[in-house]
């Protein structure tokens, strides 16, 4: 046999956009499997209006480790991926580009407008596709999904008819959240509460009677206008007297009456609170239980409308408060204004303040099919990793809200709702409609509003495999088995996927529902734009390459923990992509003249059967951390199995054959060498799918594309526990002497004269006697003695002990004892030298006031090394005096 040369470097460049297209071309990523078990999952569909940063790297890496792993468990596998058409969002990157031209939606028109979206839409989708590809996520790319194409619009289309005729969709005029820059009205779950810095007003309303005045604590006094009553606790004993008188609405001058209500905290202000239905979710509620009028005081864009005095109109409520508070102020109105932080409102998506809003809408009443999700939960039908998020799940489901789904938006599928201009029918239709079935009438046109993006998003799982339609996707794929998510779209995506597969499919849309943290900075700040922290997944992949990134992740992803990485981090899944290239480089070269064997365990040596048991424990670790989605624990047992078991020892192990054995002892060698190689690359394959696929075409025992072969299994009759103990005492033995050196600082080319006194009758004696230069290469030995009779003198070795035998080094044949010491000394003279002037550093106020805080961090940093380094030769010392 030749042998095979890898080029000298691991340049993950030369082939990973290779092998990528070689995948595609062999359509490698599609089920091919018939009459077996089959595995299926929906990629989180990124929006389509930015580009993917690292969250969604960890995201789909984990997700093409998952597939990998159950494509080579022999499963027919399915990955949908797709994007989302981001309503809001899109909109406002759209909207932006025309305010650069000068120009506003209106300008163009609704189908101009839409026009220009959709060239958005296809340059970031490109963009996306382009990302995902570059990672190696092994989706399929034929069953690739838009929420806006034209099966998923069915889809929509057919959901929202389907729920309007069983009830659960209704119009109504209600006060619901609205994002003035966003134009469009939000859902309960789309407002994020900030805590901010505000006041409160204490304001006078004086009786109708000219009998006095009451005075009532507002956040918000611009919003008076629309008051319609005042309200105390029918508990409070301070003013049950009042109750039922009117008063005199300061800057108005209209009637308003006092009523009680519970709701009102008795302790909150002077416990007389103004009731604006139009603006306050509370007062909303207690509008409607005494048939109080709403009256609405905003315009679209936020700002006041004809139900104020002229004066105000057309102002933002902020300068409308200004002016109101001078003009209280003026009138004798108000009393005093104290400092009062308070929760405020604002857009998920531009983060501007919400305001409440009275408009009509549209809504789906969610209880019903919020039971039916809890019940899901119950009976075991999902699960999710880690277990703690049910309890953020059960909570919102136990206190769900019906869901505002209307949008006054142009980009989104269009509510398929039309009106009759003759005759005043409403027609909700899965088709376009021309013709009032009612009248005949021609004079039809639609809602102009369009749904809320959520609401094509919450039928991904079976409207991506075909859905309303019974294809044979829908028949095979679905359910699907695993989801992968993030947190923060716990309320938006999951808990509604769940309850819109169990109102239209019966049955839940996956089984396992995996939470990843958030990928973080190393001082653990969330990534964004504004810290400027954040990390360009194609950037490592051209600096590190697409398997080093998603190791490095895969490695750090602690099941429910955030992931902190920087740029640096992702040198380790470089190295360990280095070491397996490496290694096999050498094994290849190895190949020459030789001869691949049949291996049957009567061949084996006592190293070769620890390294089978060893495989052996490394796949049943690596097949119950993916059974929990323990993903960290996975890769651990991946780096742990190839670099320090194959690399460290094994294949260290067999160098002595290699270079010195018969043509037969060789032969064994390398097969052995081999055959686990060859396991190994499929071992490795889902976390490192590049460099794998590269170097499992070069191997001579291959049996075509990785990426189609089966995940190793374990093998009994590969599997030698007892063998494994016994390299196991053989490796302690090993460390205790490495110790020993780096304790002491010996060099490695310093050979150490070693004795091992195993105890009487202890079981891996013969071991260390068969195996005695294998170890001393290991020990960097020069004479390695097993006594056995306890016959050498031992008394100026260095000791360390272990459960069945001692180890002693005989150090001073090694070092000059004195010349160390006094080495180790100077060391701490200078260490303590510099130390004493960075406390110096540290203690000085001006330096602390005035240095960068990265300076003054990386003082800490030197100081700490100083401490170090007078600790360490402090140790190294008494152990070197002892001896």
């Amino acid at each position: 046999m030749k042998a095979v040369e890898l080029s000298k470097s691991y340049n993950p460049k030369d082939f990973e956009d290779k092998i990528y297209s070689s995948w595609v071309d062999g359509k490698c990523f599609g089920p091919q499997k018939e009459g077996c078990e089959h595995f299926s999952v929906v990629m989180p569909p990124p929006n389509v209006t930015g580009i993917l940063h690292m969250g969604h790297a960890l995201n789909n890496n984990l997700q093409d480790i998952i597939v990998r792993y159950q494509r080579m468990q022999g499963k027919n596998t399915l990955w949908v991926p797709g994007t989302d058409h981001a309503g809001i969002a899109t909109q406002n990157v759209v909207e932006r580009q025309l305010a650069k031209e000068g120009l506003r939606r209106q300008d163009l028109g609704r189908e101009k407008f839409i026009e220009r979206t959709w060239e958005v839409k296809h340059k970031h989708h490109a963009i996306i596709s382009s990302q995902l590809k570059k990672m190696g996520c092994s989706c399929d790319w034929d069953h690739e999904r838009f929420t806006m194409d034209e099966g998923l619009s069915k889809a929509v289309r057919e959901a929202f008819v389907t729920l309007y005729e069983r009830g659960l969709i209704y119009k109504g005029k209600y006060l619901v959240n609205y994002c003035p820059k966003c134009g469009t009205a939000l859902a309960d779950d789309e407002v994020e509460y900030e805590n901010m810095p505000g006041h409160l007003y204490d304001v006078r309303y004086p009786y109708a009677d000219g009998s006095g005045y009451i005075t009532v604590a507002t956040t918000r006094p611009e919003t008076m206008f629309g008051d319609v009553a005042v309200a105390v606790n029918p508990d409070d004993e301070r003013y049950k007297s009042v109750v039922g008188k009117k008063l005199i609405l300061p800057l108005m001058g209209k009637e308003i009456p006092i009523i009680a209500d519970a709701f009102v905290d008795k302790e909150f202000g002077t416990g007389m609170v103004k009731i604006t239905p139009a603006h306050d979710p509370n007062d909303w509620e207690c509008g409607k239980r005494h048939n109080l009028e709403a009256i609405n005081l905003l315009n679209p864009d936020g700002t006041l409308n004809e139900n104020v005095p002229e004066k105000y109109r057309g102002l933002d409520p902020i300068k409308a408060r200004e002016l109101v508070v001078a003009d209280l102020q003026e009138g004798g109105y108000l009393v005093g204004i104290t400092d009062h932080a308070h929760d405020v409102g604002h857009c998920y998506r531009c983060h501007t303040v919400v305001e409440p809003y009275l408009s009509e809408q549209w809504f789906v009443s969610m209880r019903s099919m919020a039971d039916k999700a809890l019940a899901a939960w119950k009976n075991g039908d999902i699960q999710f990793y880690p277990k703690r998020w049910e309890n953020t799940y059960t909570h919102w489901m136990e206190n769900i809200r019906d869901w505002c789904i209307s949008r006054q938006l142009w980009w989104g599928h269009r509510i398929p709702v039309w009106y009759c201009e003759d005759c005043g029918e409403m027609i909700v239709s899965r088709t376009d409609v021309d013709t009032c079935p009612k009248c005949g009438s021609k004079h039809l046109h639609q809602d102009n509003d369009v749904l809320d993006t959520w609401f094509s998003s919450w039928l991904w799982p079976f409207s991506t495999l075909g859905w309303p339609d019974k294809t044979p996707d829908l028949k095979t794929f679905f359910p699907t088995q695993t989801l992968v998510s993030a947190y923060d779209i716990i309320f938006f995506w999951i808990s509604r996927m769940i309850m819109a597969s169990e109102e239209f499919m019966g049955q839940a849309p996956f089984k396992d529902i995996v939470i990843t943290g958030l990928v973080r900075d190393k001082q653990g700040r969330k990534m964004s734009k504004s810290l400027g922290n954040g990390i360009d997944p194609l950037e490592v992949i051209d600096l590190y390459g697409a398997d080093a990134m998603k190791f490095t992740l895969c490695y750090l992803a602690a099941q429910g923990q955030d992931v902190q990485v920087d740029m640096d981090s992702f040198k380790m899944g470089s190295r360990f992509a280095n070491k397996i290239w490496n290694a096999t480089r050498f094994l290849l070269m190895n190949l020459e003249d030789r001869n691949l064997v049949e291996i049957t365990p009567d061949k084996l040596n006592t190293m070769d059967k620890w390294i089978y048991h060893q495989l052996n424990s490394a796949i049943n670790t690596i097949n119950k951390a993916m059974t929990s989605y323990r993903f960290n624990e996975a890769a651990q047992a991946v780096y742990s199995f190839f670099w320090n078991d194959y690399c460290d020892w094994y294949i260290e192990a067999s160098k002595m054959k290699l270079l010195h054995g018969t043509a037969e002892e060789k032969d064994l060698a390398i097969s052995i060498l081999m055959d686990v190689l060859e396991k190994s690359m499929r071992l490795m394959h889902p976390y490192l799918s590049f460099v794998t696929e590269e170097i499992y075409q070069k191997l001579p025992n291959n049996k075509g594309m990785l990426i189609n072969q089966d995940y190793p299994k374990f093998d009994e009759a590969f599997d030698f526990a007892e063998d494994s103990k016994v390299v196991s005492e053989l490796q302690e033995a090993v460390r205790n002497v490495r110790s020993v050196r780096s304790k002491l600082g010996i060099a490695p080319e310093k050979k150490l004269h070693v004795v091992i006194r195993p105890s009487e009758g202890f079981y891996a004696t013969d071991v260390f006697i068969s195996e005695k230069s294998l170890m001393a290469t290991f020990m960097g030995a020069g004479n390695l003695e097993i006594d056995t009779t306890a016959s050498i003198d031992v008394s100026k070795a260095f000791p360390s002990a272990a459960i069945g035998f001692e180890v002693f080094s005989f150090v001073r044949e090694a070092i000059d004892v004195e010349a160390e010491i006094k080495k180790l000394e100077n060391e701490i003279a200078k260490a303590e030298k510099n130390l004493a002037q960075s406390n110096k550093k540290l203690s000085n106020e001006q330096f602390v006031k005035n240095a960068k805080p990265e300076a003054i961090e990386k003082e800490k940093g030197k100081k700490a090394e100083f401490e170090e380094t007078i600790a360490k030769a402090g140790e190294h010392i008494a152990l070197l005096k002892t001896l």
